[in-house]
């Protein structure tokens, strides 16, 4: 088990908390003996600043998503849990709580938000039984009040249907995750632009985003995988949903097949 996974598991079994949705995040902070200050910060999303006996965490009070507010309290509070004997002042930005981001302090305090907000038995008793899709992520994101981006991540890791997941940031592709022993082999694109026939290409390119209702957009098994010269591409059936940031310029391409 992760450092962060176990330093979650250990504060919410010293504090009797069995789902963190019914506890105000404020609260927890507070018994844990940091402050907690919401305002407005240029070029940062949160920041810890340590003391000799506790801490102040802020967090920028102009982010726009409740969802990743708690999101950001919760790595910060994983920094302070964690690396109070390590750093002194922190700053944390939409980079740095990437969860494709590399660097073990950063890494540990994105494990540590993700099982404080989404405790693993309970995530999984929400998705049992539930086909993967778009809407079921968003019934996620409503249920453990978090970002989306962060129950993509989680459901990658603990979902029962695979999911490939491709981050972008001015149409570059920087990161991409993929299932151990996924039967599909990716063209790694890494530091290119995303395939022409992606959806991430068209919010680069049109800034196209689409409604709820057609989230869901059938693609080509060509368009992010490879496709061996004995398969024909209307054999499958793969679909790209797109978690867009036009603040940020990011996509998260979150892509799959069904049987």
């Amino acid at each position: 088990m992760s450092k962060g996974k176990l330093a979650a598991q250990r504060l919410m079994n010293d504090c009797g908390i069995d789902d963190p949705t019914e506890i105000p995040l404020d609260l927890i902070v507070f018994g844990r003996g940091a402050t907690l200050v919401e305002k407005s910060l240029k070029n940062s999303e949160g920041r810890i600043v340590f003391g000799k006996n506790s801490a102040i965490i802020t967090i920028n009070s102009d982010i726009p998503y409740e969802g990743k507010k708690r999101f950001v309290t919760a790595h910060e509070l994983g920094h302070f849990e964690m690396h109070r004997n390590v750093i002194t002042v922190h700053n944390d930005t939409d980079a740095t709580l990437e969860f494709f981001k590399n660097g073990h302090q950063e890494t540990e305090a994105n494990e540590f938000a993700s099982e404080l907000l989404m405790p693993e038995h309970l995530f999984k008793k929400e998705c049992a039984g539930k086909k993967f899709s778009p809407d079921l992520l968003r019934q996620l994101s409503d249920r453990f009040k978090t970002s989306i981006t962060s129950v993509a991540y989680k459901y990658f890791e603990l979902g029962s249907h695979p999911i490939c997941l491709f981050y972008s940031h001015n149409n570059k592709v920087l990161y991409w995750k993929r299932p151990d022993n996924y039967p599909h082999f990716i063209n790694d694109r890494t530091k290119l632009t995303p395939p022409d026939d992606s959806v991430a290409t068209e919010f680069f390119e049109k800034r196209k985003i689409y409604s709820k209702e057609q989230s869901k957009q059938p693609i080509w098994k060509s368009t992010w995988f490879e496709l061996k010269n004995w398969e024909n591409d209307n054999n499958y059936k793969f679909f790209e949903y797109c978690i867009i940031t036009p603040i940020y310029n990011t996509v998260l391409s979150i892509v799959w097949e069904e049987l």
